[in-house]
């Protein structure tokens, strides 16, 4: 490790140790993890290639899963790379520097908060469609998805710059080992020298605020669906409605689920193996996982995926 010129760092770049304890088994862990990640990436471009060539799925719903379908693919590219290159041992795989280490988990944070505001701008969208039909056309126009999704990606964005500031202001003076595969907030606060109380209540009140506003959005919609659907007389028509708010239902309960339990918490965390299976579950298992359920749980996207790979269409072609 090489000292660092300037006063405020010695620390010029960090070692992930990632899954240290399956050493006699890391073949096997980068064949599985690589298989997950090269489904992610052929899974969302599916449903990115198939919307945008279906004019029937021009509409607001599969436009929030296109930018979703983006957004997941970015989001596990972030930093499953690295963690394969750790796996097989590629020269410098597991080590990353400062700056590259803190750009790392500006993008996650990034993308992760831009991930909670699109859900609810999906549920919005949902809340429109089933408790305000009529007016779904006025409320849900072009116009306001475009600048809804460009709100969220703006929002998104703008989360992870205080708390990625505080962090550069802290002292790094060794060791410089992550027990982490990526470069997440509880590891790199453990490695500090300085205080780091004003960062955890920071990092807390920005998560927070994410998750509750992006949450509350949620519930208000989906509260207001279920009383809807309560006052609908016929079985099959509840049903019909709730299906089409099924999968984003269980999205939300997926990714919602594993981030209160990871972000919203003031101290660091002190089971660091079951932090990172946790951490493999919302940043590599969820994305992988959505796309499935929107395709299997949603009757157009399945004709759609049917149309687009069937051999007739091709041959048509």
């Amino acid at each position: 490790m090489q000292p660092y010129a300037q006063n405020w760092t010695h620390v010029t770049e960090f070692v992930m140790v990632g899954f240290a304890g399956v050493h006699e088994a890391r073949l096997l862990f980068f064949t599985v993890f690589l298989t997950m990640y090269l489904f992610t990436l052929v899974e969302n471009l599916a449903i990115i290639l198939v919307v945008a060539l279906n004019h029937r799925l021009h509409r607001p719903m599969y436009f929030f899963l296109t930018h979703l379908s983006c957004l997941e693919i970015w989001y596990t590219s972030v930093t499953v790379p690295k963690m394969l290159a750790g796996f097989i041992g590629v020269d410098g795989g597991k080590n990353i520097s400062y700056t590259g280490c803190l750009s790392q988990l500006f993008i996650f944070t990034f993308l992760g908060a831009t991930e909670c505001f699109l859900l609810a701008a999906m549920a919005y969208d949902r809340y429109v469609a089933i408790c305000m039909p009529l007016r779904y056309g006025a409320l849900v126009s072009w116009g306001t998805c475009i600048r809804l999704a460009a709100a969220c990606w703006l929002v998104g964005l703008l989360t992870p710059v205080l708390p990625i500031y505080l962090m550069s202001q802290l002292t790094f003076c060794g060791p410089n080992v992550i027990d982490h595969f990526f470069c997440d907030v509880s590891p790199l606060l453990a490695l500090s020298c300085s205080d780091v109380t004003l960062k955890e209540t920071t990092d807390f009140l920005v998560s927070l605020m994410v998750l509750l506003v992006s949450s509350t959005v949620i519930s208000v919609s989906y509260g207001n669906i279920v009383w809807t659907l309560l006052h609908i007389r016929s079985a099959a028509e509840r049903r019909k409605a709730f299906s089409t708010c099924a999968a984003h239902l269980t999205v939300v309960s997926l990714f919602y689920g594993t981030l209160f339990f990871m972000y919203v918490r003031t101290k660091v965390a002190s089971s660091i193996n079951f932090n990172k299976v946790v951490s493999v579950f919302y940043s590599i298992v969820t994305p992988m996982l959505n796309p499935l359920i929107y395709s299997l749980r949603n009757k157009e996207v399945k004709g759609a995926l049917r149309r687009a790979f069937s051999l007739r269409s091709w041959k048509g072609q």
